[in-house]
């Protein structure tokens, strides 16, 4: 027994060194499921009136299906309520430990929903829910195994020592899932400060209403599909929004313009990227080194033949590439003061079209790898 306490202690070191939720939540419910010998294990988070279904594990269903790891479900929303067994322990903060889910007594005020057994053609039997509660006793979550089973592969009730090392482990994983909500929190702030501060620098654009939102996740969608890691796609959210910030010297007059630019006003508005790099100089971050880059780079174009510098090929860094893109994705697909919507299909043929002379064809692959992901964010930012 001290042998597992060993481990559950250096699992909880490993949880409280996590900083980042998706892999918090895949590590919590992983090593739960290895403690409990569990089929299945699942993570709600609480949020106001409902709870987060975030992360779904089941090797049965991994075996049967061949996932080799994709997710079962996209993460969506149930009602906080008593009448289901996740809503109840979270909002008594108790324990519920179920031999057999099909036999739940009927003095009980949850019930099992086997909606998920049906479509999956699964048998749930054994179920154990564990409030995550922080230092405070607020209930951050719940921790639910699915089919614990003995040394045999059969599957059996949760006993008492079991619940008290996953009781353990929870109370290790509530700290570490705080933690990381707040420095997410932190994250979230310090991005909704960008996006205000880039805002106000361009109001007088009819354009940037949720321009920025959208083009800046995109850029972040885009470099995780093309393979940089979490570090690189964070400094494209962050720094890619500025991409347009020196905008705010070209007069209003050419940037409210409602129809094309003439020559000598479009080189005026071309001005947009070198101003946007004097404004930024002298970084003192990477985020604003980055935003620094893109802003100069943006409007080059794989072909040698965009601006301010007719950078060509690998001469534009990644993130420039990335970024140009992103914002002509948006600049078509959605309403302009001087053009209509593009039809999606005509837009993304434009994009293919344009591989190798206007885009980058790296940057093309990951956007088309993540294509469905960018097209939720532009759902979700829609004008």
């Amino acid at each position: 027994m001290d042998n597992v306490y060993d481990k559950i202690i250096q699992l909880g070191l490993m949880l409280s060194s996590e900083m980042k939720l998706d892999n918090l939540f895949k590590k919590i419910v992983e090593t739960s499921r290895e403690i409990a010998n569990s089929e299945g294990g699942s993570l709600y988070i609480k949020r106001k009136n409902v709870l987060d279904f975030i992360i779904s594990q089941n090797e049965v269903l991994e075996k049967k299906f061949n996932l080799k790891g994709e997710v079962l479900f996209k993460p969506y929303p149930i009602a906080l309520s008593k009448e289901n067994i996740a809503g109840y322990a979270a909002l008594t903060g108790e324990i519920v430990n179920i031999k057999d889910a099909y036999k739940i007594p009927k003095d009980k005020p949850y019930r099992f929903l086997d909606s998920f057994d049906k479509k999956f053609e699964y048998k749930t039997r054994s179920i154990l829910a564990i409030p995550l509660k922080d230092r405070e006793g607020t209930i951050l979550g719940i921790l639910q195994l699915i089919n614990g089973r003995n040394k045999s592969g059969q599957v059996v009730h949760y006993d008492k020592g079991t619940v008290s090392l996953i009781q353990t482990l929870a109370s290790f994983a509530a700290i570490s899932l705080k933690n990381a909500i707040l420095a997410k929190d932190l994250k979230d702030s310090n991005l909704s400060t960008i996006y205000r501060l880039v805002k106000a620098s361009e109001y007088k654009d009819p354009d940037t209403a949720h321009h920025i939102e959208r083009m800046s996740n995109y850029s972040k969608i885009i470099s995780k599909y093309m393979g940089f890691d979490e570090e690189f796609q964070d400094l494209m959210l962050y720094a890619s929004p500025m991409h347009d910030i020196g905008k705010i010297g070209v007069p209003d007059r050419i940037l409210t313009k409602p129809g094309p630019l003439t020559v000598e006003e479009r080189k005026v508005m071309n001005k947009h990227t070198i101003m946007g790099s004097d404004i930024l100089k002298n970084p003192d971050n990477p985020i604003i080194e980055m935003a620094r880059t893109i802003a100069l780079t943006h409007h080059e174009r794989w072909d040698g033949e965009g601006y301010p510098k007719k950078l060509k090929g690998e001469e534009i860094p990644i993130e420039g590439r990335i970024c140009a893109i992103a914002d002509v994705f948006d600049a078509l697909s959605v309403k302009r003061v001087y053009k209509k919507e593009w039809p999606m299909q005509e837009v993304l043929t434009y994009i293919e079209r344009e591989r190798g002379k206007q885009f980058c064809p790296y940057t093309v692959d990951g956007f088309f790898k993540g294509l469905e992901e960018i097209l939720e964010i532009k759902a979700k930012y829609k004008e």
